[in-house]
């Protein structure tokens, strides 16, 4: 057997990221009530009912859950196409800071460094922000004590770093580190960072609207009960069986669509935003072990003057 095989098959008996964890109660239940009925029909008691196949027709159902689990997936898709724009912001951001912004004093560079560190905070808040968690000791390290404890206390944290960005912009254009056609570039940069704030925001705050997850899961108790009312003349003793493996693909659908609806907490198959901050802070490390040109250039005239 090939590798791929082999792969395919662990995967498909794979536990951990699959939803049968969360389904599988429901589904025992299931299988139970068709048992249950089986026995009846065994006692000649009259629970074969076939014309309830069209109470619920199975198209009507499947329509509905294709919806659900396409909606889901659809927040799930936009919340990664938000934090793909975060991160590739932040490295354009960060590399024209590191590029752009003219040392002045030696001091100059270590605040070019706490910027950065500032870029990558505002990842790390946007992260807890959308997870309700209190700022913790990741951004500790990323930034000045106070700065840290006044994040505690805010009520959006990545805007508040956001702010001392731009302040810190604004701080070197007005000491002529940097002409207003960048300081507008690196605006706008910051300004995608704010967006794709905001459309997370909007993801996390929007849930699946409650008529329809609740008239939704109705649909489904009532399908998966009449079920083996359909079936039990035909499959007798395998009601019970057959009846747990529908409610089990079906409940499976929803539960889909539930766990992926919101894409920023811990699950597993949530976006794994711990990595993507952690990625960002090695591109930013990465980038103040590098020394631009312009900078190298202008240390070597200066030299010559001397």
């Amino acid at each position: 057997m090939t590798t791929e095989k082999l792969t395919w098959f662990r995967l498909a008996l794979q536990l951990k990221g699959s939803v049968i964890t969360a389904i599988y109660q429901r589904v025992l239940w299931c299988g139970v009530f068709g048992l249950l009925i089986s026995i009846l029909y065994y006692y000649k008691l009259p629970v074969s009912q076939p014309v309830l196949g069209s109470v619920i027709p199975s198209i009507v159902l499947g329509l509905l859950l294709v919806f659900r689990t396409n909606t889901a997936y659809e927040r799930f898709w936009e919340g990664r196409k938000c934090w793909g724009a975060i991160v590739n912001t932040t490295r354009n951001l960060a590399r024209q800071i590191w590029v752009c912004v003219d040392e002045k004093i030696p001091e100059d560079k270590d605040n070019k460094i706490a910027a950065l560190n500032l870029l990558v905070a505002f990842s790390v808040a946007t992260k807890l922000h959308l997870r309700s968690e209190p700022m913790n000791g990741d951004l500790e390290e990323l930034m000045q004590y106070s700065q840290y404890i006044k994040l505690k206390i805010m009520n959006n944290p990545p805007l508040e770093v956001a702010f001392w960005i731009s302040d810190y912009l604004q701080q070197q254009y007005n000491r002529k580190c940097l002409n207003s056609y960048q300081l507008t570039s690196m605006e706008e940069l910051l300004n995608i960072l704010v967006d794709n704030l905001g459309a997370c925001e909007r993801i996390l705050r929007t849930p699946m609207p409650l008529a329809y997850a609740i008239h939704l899961k109705q649909l489904l108790l009532l399908y998966c009960l009449l079920l083996p009312f359909q079936i039990v003349q035909s499959l007798g003793w395998w009601t019970g069986l057959i009846t747990a493996l529908v409610s089990f693909t079906l409940l499976g659908i929803e539960a889909i669509g539930l766990e992926i609806e919101n894409p920023f907490g811990y699950d597993a198959n949530d976006l794994p935003l711990d990595t993507i901050c952690q990625t960002m802070k090695r591109n930013i490390d990465d980038l103040i072990s590098l020394t631009p040109s312009v900078h190298s250039h202008k240390e070597t005239v200066s030299e010559s003057n001397n």
